[in-house]
């Protein structure tokens, strides 16, 4: 019998964020192992859902056939427990959460909570957890989510050609939304401290998610004088990111907090060397030898690591060579499909129906 599945995101699956990214390839690959998968993208805001997004999602669940098996992002799950709850005793409820929703920057104290509570009581509502990450795992025991019931499920890797480049100046590469959690912000006055050493810096990334904090990453560029230094591009097709990644010399995320991390696995698909931080789980998904982690929202360590890469070109062509013996390890999307698989069928396997209710 073919086995089937209901896969639901917020807004338009085909958005081109890490986490949108991930919830494709496991699609792809589930259904290339034959899977019959329906994904239904809901419409509304999200994670603080509004009544468009509730009523999204209770249709959507409503219209299920009893025991159906549904996998439910956790960006759309996390703000709609009562819905969750309604409709748990009757399909079989699976989230995918990439990282917990309250762990988002930029949340006031009160929203922090909230977001916290209400991703608890969605999750009493799954039958199991799927996390992409072990860290992210770790978390789940403060959602009273029993260990036993959750099951990791690391991204793959798309092979990619390995970077040649080895600028005059430095190509310097960063791939993410812009948005306060990715720390564009400080990546920039971090190159401002820097304007007297030579190089380039590439920023590709969604600036319509959080406009605002677009607007104050492009502002902060403009008042450093370094328009014409460092390049604000937006969203890239595939193949304009593949060529960024075969351009540049060192990837850099900021990040202060990262679920996984999984442009540093792509970047160590194309051989770069990474200077990331130890923000979530990121500190993690970095090998050793590969790259350079420092401490998360700390100005004077990341500038002072920019300019020790950017001076040392053989530290750089080192930690290079590291990457490249690291890529050619890399786990790819078949396995995270098959992995995702063995999750699905374990969480199918466990009894009582909610085991995850403590």
């Amino acid at each position: 019998m073919t086995p089937q599945l209901d896969f639901i995101v917020p807004g338009d699956p085909a958005q081109r964020t890490g986490g949108y990214l991930y919830d494709a390839h496991i699609v792809a690959e589930l259904r290339r192992r034959g899977w019959t998968v329906a994904v239904h993208g809901l419409p509304g805001r999200f994670p603080e859902a509004d009544a468009t997004a509730r009523a999204a999602l209770a249709h959507r669940l409503a219209t299920l056939p009893r025991g159906r098996r549904v996998v439910i992002d956790g960006l759309a799950l996390g703000g709609l427990p009562e819905v969750a709850i309604a409709h748990g005793g009757r399909l079989q409820l699976v989230a995918l959460v990439h990282h917990p929703l309250g762990d988002e920057r930029g949340l006031d104290r009160a929203r922090r909570h909230a977001l916290l509570a209400s991703e608890r009581a969605a999750l009493s509502a799954a039958r199991g957890v799927i996390t992409t990450s072990g860290y992210t795992a770790q978390r789940m025991t403060d959602f009273g989510v029993r260990p036993s019931r959750v099951h990791v499920v690391e991204p793959g890797v798309t092979p990619l050609p390995p970077a040649t480049a080895d600028g005059d100046p430095p190509r310097l590469l960063c791939v993410a939304t812009l948005s306060p959690r990715k720390g564009q912000d400080l990546l920039v006055r971090a190159l401002a401290r820097l304007r007297e050493l030579p190089w380039h810096c590439e920023l590709i990334g969604s600036r319509t998610r959080d406009p605002a904090f677009a607007a104050t990453v492009e502002g902060l560029i403009a008042d450093a004088g370094l328009a014409d230094r460092i390049r604000v591009r937006g969203e890239c097709d595939d193949d304009a990111l593949r060529a960024a990644y075969a351009g540049a010399d060192l990837f850099v995320l900021p990040s202060h907090y990262e679920g996984y991390g999984m442009v540093v696995t792509e970047a160590l698909a194309a051989g770069l060397p990474v200077l990331t931080t130890t923000g979530g789980a990121v500190a993690q998904t970095l090998p050793a030898g590969a790259g350079v982690a420092v401490p998360p929202d700390d100005l004077d360590r990341l500038g002072t690591a920019l300019d020790t890469l950017l001076r040392d070109r053989r530290l750089r062509l080192a930690l290079r060579d590291g990457a490249r013996t690291v890529r050619t390890s890399l786990r790819d999307w078949a396995q995270a499909g098959a992995d995702f698989a063995a999750a699905l069928a374990a969480i199918d396997a466990a009894t009582p129906p909610n085991p995850c209710r403590d």
